[in-house]
């Protein structure tokens, strides 16, 4: 009777096993296991500052970003150089008021006389490190140059000639002269020379690195021309093509000194603060007509076209 009882329990236990191990291996197949358990983390989001929000800090949004995960772009601040002009008049030369020479008795002459005198010693020395580069470099010559330089740059802006202009002008000179000049018509001549140029100042500077000379020489020319701006409608702005006026400039001419191929070039122009003020420019303004009906025109109206009236101004 044990041994009967003990074989029944025998038998129990392994059916129990067997249906163990094949739950397990059902579960098995049915619900694979992972071996790694993925773990979801907290998202980060970088939400940029709203528009037009009062107290609004940027002073943090860098760091606000780079916590955020977000890596910007490193930024080159590259500015261009051009060697082959400088970038403004070194030491400008300013003229004597009213371009009159004082008496030395007074003092003001004597101020005026003793400046002079250490200009032209520095523009002595200037000339010297001009002459090593360019041997043909004479101050009387050089000023007739500079004026027929200065005549042949005008006639190239007011004929358009990108091309002989570039040539004539540095880079530094030619965005002054063409700005503006866009659906405008020029119209300049050069009557005659009052006076013979001349060669006031002469400096000899240097840029980037020691060695790499550049000549600048400011030419006084006193001389009668004619100036007549016209805009986009053929209307006159400026001047008059018929009256001249005895123009007074001090220009600049560079060259670049080093450079084996460099030519004289006009660099810029100095005006005086004692110099007139320039003439008003006369724009063209629209004034409203009356309203015309279907069938009807203006010249049968005989319209006059109102005058403003005088108004006082004052500052």
């Amino acid at each position: 009777m044990a041994m009967h009882m003990r074989k029944t329990l025998v038998a129990l236990h392994r059916a129990a096993g067997s249906s163990l191990k094949n739950a397990e291996t059902s579960a098995d197949l049915r619900h694979p296991v992972p071996l790694f358990m993925p773990v979801r983390t907290k998202k980060r989001y970088f939400i940029p500052p709203s528009v037009g929000l009062k107290d609004n800090r940027t002073d943090n949004l860098e760091a606000k970003a780079k916590t955020a995960g977000i890596a910007f772009r490193q930024q080159y601040i590259e500015r261009p150089i051009n060697i082959s002009c400088t970038a403004g008049i070194f030491d400008a030369y300013i003229p004597p008021e009213g371009d009159a020479r004082l008496s030395t008795l007074s003092k003001e002459g004597l101020k005026q006389r003793t400046e002079q005198i250490k200009q032209s010693a520095t523009s002595q020395l200037a000339i010297r490190k001009i002459k090593e580069h360019d041997s043909e470099f004479v101050t009387k010559e050089f000023a007739e140059r500079a004026q027929e330089l200065f005549i042949e740059a005008h006639h190239a802006l007011t004929q358009f000639n990108k091309e002989k202009l570039h040539s004539l002008v540095t880079e530094r000179c030619y965005p002054e002269m063409t700005r503006g000049n866009r659906y405008k018509s020029i119209r300049w001549r050069f009557v005659e020379s009052l006076e013979a140029p001349k060669v006031v100042q002469a400096r000899c500077p240097d840029m980037i690195s020691k060695g790499n000379l550049y000549g600048q020489v400011t030419v006084r020319m006193h001389s009668k021309q004619t100036l007549a701006i016209y805009d986009r409608f053929g209307r006159l702005m400026l001047g008059s093509e018929e009256q001249p006026k005895d123009v007074l400039e001090y220009v600049v001419i560079e060259r670049h000194l080093t450079n084996p191929y460099g030519r004289w070039r006009l660099h810029g122009k100095i005006v005086p603060s004692w110099a007139p003020a320039k003439d008003p420019i006369i724009k063209t303004i629209m004034i409203a007509g009356p309203a015309l009906k279907p069938g009807e025109e203006f010249e049968a109206l005989k319209y006059e076209v109102p005058k403003p009236e005088a108004v006082q101004w004052h500052k």
